[in-house]
């Protein structure tokens, strides 16, 4: 009986798995798409660079608001509920994207879309803690996760490609997108999921998320996690305008830099989890940062020659940074608060992927060109690598990232 039970549990987890794993997918063929989208933009409505990056940080900054304030319910609420709530509004707002052709009502549509992925998405991470039976099998298990996330980054942009060379909208991902949302939603609404242990018999509320901000193991890698994205949403949301013009000798590796970007990252991830079983994660985070700044140096120090080769290789070394410090991050409490955690992170991460591509367009139209733009991401992968040589050396979450989930 024993063992009936336990190989029943086993088929639930691996089934939650699955659901999770797609969820993550389906999320990053929309979100990481705009960086093929937004010259199409500037084309089609006559934008700015800074005015056309809404369309990228339009949605982060409802993720931010939705991970902040929302992020309690899948503690509160049960994560079955949460994130099916957060799947029916995000197919919703993707089918009513074939309703308008105005600017300004696709990015009503992608605030709608950020407030879903805020719900589904803290809710599919509080999931995570309650499969997960150790820090490492967490970790392991997210850059999984981000491994399909990744995944879904290639296929996005592809499809994008596909519908504009084939002379078709790009709004048609979004309808693609809403269709397999409610597959996801039938998956989820069948799915058996594990109970909710409580440890503490506090109120689960946003007075709660709010006192859970002034804890410093969530501040200090939320402030990770923010430089971090600053420094990777760089790439896919302004590379391909920085390489539009390139004439070089390695045309064609321009042309597919974000492609080989996206594959390294999404490649990396998934092999996140032997990494980490070898090497100590302190010392992944600082070396791969410390790769990740020498490739931006390099860069803006010998031109964009240099930056056709380098930035799409930095994401071999950015796979395994926002999966690792996320879950070290969440890892650091109870698996009953693990919504409301990863609600407060997910806000800082959407606001540094929200304001990093929105400084970088500005510094872009005040200087007359993206690179400038480019030169203070470079400042943000340099600030990353100095934040993980501290943890390095210090450690100071070595004592609470001993977590067991059962």
């Amino acid at each position: 009986m024993v063992n009936d039970s336990k190989g029943c549990d086993n088929r639930n987890h691996t089934r939650i798995r699955v659901l999770t794993y797609l969820m993550f997918f389906m999320f990053a063929m929309t979100s990481d798409a705009v960086g093929v989208i937004i010259p199409e933009l500037i084309s089609q409505f006559g934008l700015s660079m800074s005015q056309a990056s809404a369309f990228h940080y339009m949605p982060m900054i409802f993720i931010a608001i939705s991970g902040l304030f929302l992020g309690f319910l899948a503690d509160k609420i049960g994560r079955k509920l949460t994130i099916l709530l957060g799947l029916l509004l995000f197919a919703l707002a993707c089918f009513m994207f074939a309703l308008g052709e105005s600017f300004y009502y696709f990015l009503l549509l992608l605030a709608l879309v950020g407030l879903a992925i805020g719900v589904f998405k803290t809710g599919a991470l509080g999931l995570i803690g309650d499969i997960s039976t150790s820090s490492k099998q967490h970790s392991s298990t997210m850059n999984t996760v981000e491994g399909f996330f990744g995944v879904g980054a290639m296929i996005g942009p592809a499809i994008v490609s596909y519908l504009l060379i084939s002379g078709v909208s790009w709004k048609y991902l979004y309808f693609g997108a809403g269709c397999f949302c409610l597959v996801l939603c039938w998956l989820a609404y069948r799915a058996d999921y594990p109970q909710i242990k409580r440890s503490s018999t506090d109120a689960i509320n946003l007075a709660s998320t709010f006192k859970m901000m002034k804890n410093p193991y969530a501040l200090g890698f939320s402030l990770a996690i923010g430089l971090y994205v600053a420094t990777e949403v760089a790439i896919y949301v302004w590379m391909p305008t920085l390489l539009q013009s390139y004439q070089g000798d390695y045309t064609t590796l321009a042309a597919y830099a974000l492609s080989i970007f996206f594959t390294l990252r999404a490649g990396g991830r998934f092999l996140g989890g032997w990494v980490l079983d070898r090497f100590p994660w302190q010392q992944v985070m600082f070396w791969f940062s410390f790769a990740i700044s020498a490739c931006y140096l390099g860069s803006m120090i010998y031109g964009i020659e240099a930056a056709v080769v380098l930035l799409p290789l930095s994401g071999l070394f950015m796979s395994m940074m926002y999966p690792t410090l996320n879950s070290k991050g969440i890892s650091c409490f109870p698996v009953d608060q693990h919504g409301s955690v990863a609600g407060v992170i997910l806000f800082f991460t959407a606001v540094s992927a929200a304001v990093g591509p929105l400084l970088m367009g500005l510094a872009g139209d005040i200087f007359g060109h993206v690179k400038y733009g480019f030169y203070l991401a470079t400042g943000f992968a340099i600030l990353l690598c100095l934040l993980s040589g501290f943890n390095l050396v210090k450690d100071p979450s070595r004592h609470v990232l001993t977590f067991d989930a059962h």
